[in-house]
């Protein structure tokens, strides 16, 4: 009887802790039963128990599923848990479904999922789908203020455009972001600026920029749709063409002037060696002369030449240096033959 009695109580006692541990299970999830079954979503209590069990945040599923109800929104406990295990922002997609069922957009469920999962914010590509979003050209956290063109004429002009652009929702997944919107209309700009054959044109109607660029379509393949591009500023910049020539004559001028260097460089060594060429045509010369006195004296020894043939000699040499001392020569600069005493 006692041993029956122990293992009642036995019993009884592991009832009462499972009763005691499922009771403080429920009272946990008992609030976020109640709100969704008074709202009209209700959440069954098993489910509560298994998003915990799946570690799940099972408030934000709840209120999440609120929300969509109260919006007449179709969407079930099972797709938003789905989303959250998934690593997806679940208010987030709720709030964007919420707006664009609102601004009568056309936007599935799974589609602002995928949204999401690839990292864009879908509740801010609602917005900007409803109230487009303008955006400065240049961005003016890449360190430029303006974007810079030259015309045909030279002259450099300074542009700052805005942007107005609406998300396109069906190209969010796959589409260029804002970056590339600000490169293509940048290289529009220049490009127009840069068929303009006189930059007074671009001044005198700026429009012509945006009519240009608009026509690009340089929103395909981007998220977005550009609605239009208005020149916020145009300024003159710099006389790039003239800047260009005075750098190009300063080029060509060095290199003239290397060429007369060398040049000049040339000529030196051809004088110096035309130099080198009297100095050697002089000693040749210098040694003819030697060999005059040697040919007198051996005509004066065979007979060849007489003594007074010789003496006349001596006198017309003595004249002609006495007529060339006269008119400033100088009778030994080699220009006649040098007749010393060595023929005695």
């Amino acid at each position: 009887m006692g041993t029956s009695n122990a293992f009642l109580y036995a019993v009884i006692a592991v009832v009462a802790i499972i009763a005691l541990v499922f009771g403080f299970v429920v009272l946990q999830f008992l609030n976020l039963y109640i709100q969704a079954l008074f709202s009209g979503a209700p959440v069954r209590l098993f489910d509560l128990i298994g998003m915990r069990l799946r570690k799940v945040d099972a408030r934000t599923i709840v209120y999440g599923r609120i929300r969509a109800v109260k919006s007449n929104l179709d969407i079930s406990t099972k797709q938003l848990e789905t989303h959250y295990l998934a690593g997806g922002r679940v208010p987030s997609v709720i709030n964007a479904m919420i707006a664009a069922d609102r601004a009568k957009i056309n936007l599935a469920y799974d589609t602002a999922c995928a949204i999401d999962l690839a990292g864009r914010d879908i509740l801010e590509a609602v917005q900007t789908s409803v109230n487009p979003k303008v955006i400065d050209v240049p961005n003016q956290n890449a360190g430029r203020a303006t974007i810079d063109g030259v015309a045909q004429d030279g002259i450099q002009l300074k542009v700052k455009a805005r942007v107005t652009v609406r998300a396109n929702i069906a190209r969010l997944i796959g589409g260029a972001t804002e970056e590339t919107i600000v490169a293509r209309v940048g290289e529009g700009i220049v490009t127009t600026i840069g068929s303009s054959v006189s930059h007074k044109r671009v001044l005198e109607n700026p429009d012509l920029i945006s009519k240009t660029v608009l026509n690009k379509g340089l929103d395909a393949g981007t998220a977005f749709e550009i609605l239009s591009i208005d020149i916020a500023d145009v300024d003159v910049g710099q006389n790039i063409g003239a800047i260009i020539q005075a750098d190009q004559a300063e080029a060509d001028k060095k290199r003239f002037q290397a060429e007369a260097e060398k040049r000049r460089a040339l000529a030196m060594a051809l004088e110096q060696e035309n130099k080198a060429k009297v100095q050697e045509n002089r000693a040749l010369v210098v040694l003819a002369e030697a060999e005059v006195p040697k040919a007198i004296a051996e005509s004066l020894r065979t007979g060849n030449m007489g003594a007074m043939d010789y003496f006349r000699m001596r006198n017309i040499q003595s004249d002609t240096d006495m007529r060339a001392s006269i008119a400033g020569g100088n009778a030994a600069d080699g220009r006649g033959p040098q007749l010393g005493g060595s023929a005695g």
